[in-house]
């Protein structure tokens, strides 16, 4: 076969010589060349492939290509994709100015500056796919406003795209999007756009599948036109400045949506409800994010009817009432956040969904026993109750039910009685917060089997998930075949393609644990690196076990305020992770091991107010940086940083009085948290 007879080249993910873009002049019958992700360096040369006039197709992105795009690019005139995205050029985009043929364009995340006329785009009468993502978007003088596109996109996307340096930080929308109407996914987040609400992409884009506005400036209302629009499916108006209340239309038309974020806005509203038996119901609906908003009132009864519902974040606002039994309805809902309401009243026995996977419900004020709410809730990962009034024991018939249990927040409630050994079963358990509690008796010695350390295990949400298109090259190429897109939707040949996913990311699990001095947010990909075990504030009594020190992955440890008693395990030299420790306001005694000065990790530690005796620790390595607060009243400890000299001449130093551990018996008012 002749080189010159070869219609497709694919070398993507290969190591290319850089060169070969000057040595491919010759495959005059190319009409596919892709070179994405080939680690190619250097600019875009002036010859060899800018004479191949029959390309249709060009994809060089996810390499480092750098400078201008050659003025030879204009003689690609049969050019109908292209795709220079994940590189850093820069310069004039005028080349593009004469691919006639183009449909499927992509520059994101370059380091171009973008006139926000697309006076470069004008005559590309073919244009349907824009991508321009994380570029710098630069106002032009007025006349260059006027020019009206001959194109019309069903796809654009600007998010994350900043402004020049000497230029206003906020912008109005670009003025040619007035002139579309044919578009079905706009994503236009994080890009500081300022105005109001832009209703008219929604009225001028009647097949519009895709809004996506979040983080940035809008103000105003939300219009009730957002209701009117049967094909929208995904609208996220989250991160703005917007207020009033949430239009019914939204909830109650016979729209496709399955998305709606409206979060972190200033939205207000109380009991808002729908008669669900007089109105054609949005039943479609997976995912709603109403958080961070100052919605008051009990939760919409229509909500426990949306049998398709996935996710649901209700967090940040003013909600009160009880969690309604019908929750027990939603047999696919995934993730639940009602945290930092005023709910009160029990949580629901029937609270073992089949799906469940993340439940939040701390800073509420919920009560009375833990019983079977959460029995045989296989799939659960996330339980954090933390900031409630839930009394009795932790229950160990349905503790040890929970096999996928990652994280167990049950901070500052009333919960008494021992710590289950059940808890042991949990093998991915990775952060454990009993704290502020009344728990008593001995800490379990089976908890130093688990792996705590492991790292976070998720099972519902992708970690490295990120919203909108992650390609459109199977819909460009879809024009090839012939398909008509008038008669299907947008969304459903992406997901057909598998090229489409709505952002996670804003989902991603977050838990608040409090480690070296403080209290914490661990998400995302960092939650995967974190573990701990806060017992603290509690009625523990006995020996610290032994076994505690196989945890040789945990990064926080905290016991303080219990009445322990017995003295510090040496195998605690074994937590060669640790980085935060603290045994303090307890009955421990005898001296300190020598051996935790190999903890190298260990940046907070504290044995203060205990029984403690002998020297302290070897000023070397981490144990160099701690002062005396680390292990002050501790009145027979003596050496440095404190002031008792170890000396045999110096007076023996008095022993402990009731008061030097008035504060440590387990009081709740004055714990202190370091670890």
């Amino acid at each position: 076969m002749s080189w010159s007879n070869v219609e497709q080249m694919f070398l993507d993910d290969s190591l290319l010589d850089p060169n070969i873009l000057q040595r491919i002049g010759g495959l005059t019958s190319l009409k596919t060349l892709s070179l994405s992700y080939s680690r190619l360096i250097g600019t875009l040369p002036h010859h060899g492939w800018c004479d191949l006039r029959k390309l249709e197709e060009l994809n060089v992105d996810g390499n480092a290509l750098e400078g201008k795009l050659p003025s030879c690019l204009g003689n690609l005139t049969s050019l109908r994709v292209l795709d220079i995205s994940r590189n850093r050029f820069t310069g004039d985009l005028t080349p593009l100015s004469y691919l006639k043929s183009l449909r499927y364009l992509s520059l994101s995340r370059n380091l171009f500056q973008v006139p926000l006329s697309f006076i470069f785009l004008t005559n590309l009468t073919d244009l349907k796919i824009f991508f321009c993502d994380e570029n710098k978007l630069v106002k032009e003088p007025p006349i260059f406003h006027t020019s009206i596109p001959k194109f019309q996109l069903i796809a654009i996307t600007l998010s994350k795209c900043t402004s020049s340096d000497d230029q206003q930080v906020t912008k109005e929308l670009p003025k040619s999007l007035y002139f579309q109407h044919d578009l079905r996914y706009i994503d236009l987040s994080f890009t500081n756009f300022n105005g109001n609400v832009p209703f008219w992409l929604l009225e001028n884009n009647t097949k519009l599948e895709a809004l996506l506005l979040m983080g940035n400036s809008f103000t105003g209302e939300i219009p009730p036109c957002f209701g009117s629009m049967r094909r929208l499916s995904s609208l996220d108006l989250s991160g703005n400045q917007l207020s009033g209340e949430v239009p019914r239309e939204i909830t109650m038309n016979s729209s496709s949506l399955q998305i709606l974020r409206l979060s972190n806005n200033k939205l207000s509203g109380r009991d808002t409800e729908i008669d669900i038996s007089s109105v054609d119901f949005a039943m479609s609906l997976q995912h709603i994010d109403l958080s961070s908003n100052s919605l008051s009132g009990t939760i919409p009864r229509w909500i426990w009817n949306l049998s398709d519902l996935e996710i649901l974040d209700l967090s940040n606002n003013h909600f009160e009432g009880s969690i309604p039994v019908e929750v027990c309805n939603l047999d696919n809902l995934e993730y639940l956040d009602l945290s930092h309401n005023s709910l009160s009243g029990s949580i629901p026995s029937c609270f073992n969904l089949p799906s469940i996977t993340h439940v939040h419900l701390s800073q509420n004020r919920l009560s009375g026993p833990l019983t079977y709410a959460f029995y045989n809730s296989s799939s659960l990962v996330t339980l954090d109750l933390t900031g409630n009034n839930l009394t009795g024991n932790i229950n160990p018939k349905w503790i040890g039910t929970l096999s996928s249990l990652s994280v167990l927040l049950l901070k500052a409630n009333q919960l008494h009685g021992p710590i289950p050994s059940q808890l042991c079963k949990l093998n991915s358990l990775s952060i454990l917060d009993l704290s502020q509690n009344m728990l008593s008796a001995q800490i379990p010695s089976c908890l130093g089997n688990l792996t705590f350390g492991l790292g976070y295990h998720d099972k519902s949400f992708p970690v490295d998930s990120f919203y909108g298109v992650v390609s459109m090259r199977d819909i460009a190429s879809a024009w090839y075949i012939g398909m008509e897109l008038n008669s299907v939707n947008l969304l459903d040949i992406l997901d057909r393609e598998g090229t489409y996913e709505y952002p996670t990311w804003y989902m991603e699990e977050k838990v608040e644990f409090t480690t070296k001095s403080g209290s914490y947010s661990y998400k995302g990909n960092i939650l995967e690196y974190m573990s701990g075990i806060d017992l603290s504030c509690n009625n523990l009594t006995g020996l610290i076990p032994l076994e505690l020190g196989n945890l040789s992955e945990i990064h926080a440890l905290n016991l303080s305020h219990n009445n322990l008693t017995g003295v510090i395990p040496s195998s605690f030299s074994n937590l060669k992770q640790i980085e935060s420790m603290d045994l303090s306001y307890n009955n421990l005694a005898g001296e300190i091991p020598k051996q935790l000065v190999e903890l190298n990790s260990l940046e907070v530690f504290s044995v203060a107010h205990n029984n403690l005796s002998g020297s302290t620790p070897e000023r070397k390595a981490q144990f160099g940086t701690f002062d005396e607060k680390s292990y002050e009243g501790n009145p027979l400890l003596c050496g440095t940083p404190l002031n008792n000299s170890c000396s045999k001449s110096d007076s023996p130093p008095t022993e402990p009085t009731a008061s030097d551990h008035e504060d440590g018996e387990g009081s709740l008012l004055t714990c202190t948290f370091f670890a």
